[in-house]
């Protein structure tokens, strides 16, 4: 446990933090697997539905939830899984 009151702080902090990083990547995991189940059954909705997913991906990746090479290979990987889908 914290000892000194700058370590409180900073744990108070990283817990406030640690929400909002939840918070994002559980919008980003959601949103990729209505692409995924959409991918499957209707490539048309699913490319409706990537734009959601690019958005999550970009507010966690300008967050730093995650990193944005991360959050790019996500994206490159979705759009080609969908090119595929529909061929």
């Amino acid at each position: 446990m914290a000892i000194t009151s700058s370590a409180k702080k900073a744990h108070r902090a990283s817990l406030k933090k640690r929400v909002y990083n939840v918070r994002r990547k559980r919008a980003v995991t959601d949103t990729t697997k209505v692409v995924k189940k959409l991918m499957a059954t209707d490539t048309k909705a699913a490319n409706e539905s990537l734009s959601a997913a690019f958005k999550a991906l970009d507010k966690a990746a300008k967050g730093g939830t995650i990193k944005k090479n991360t959050a790019d290979r996500k994206k490159s990987r979705l759009a080609r899984a969908i090119a595929r889908a529909a061929k």
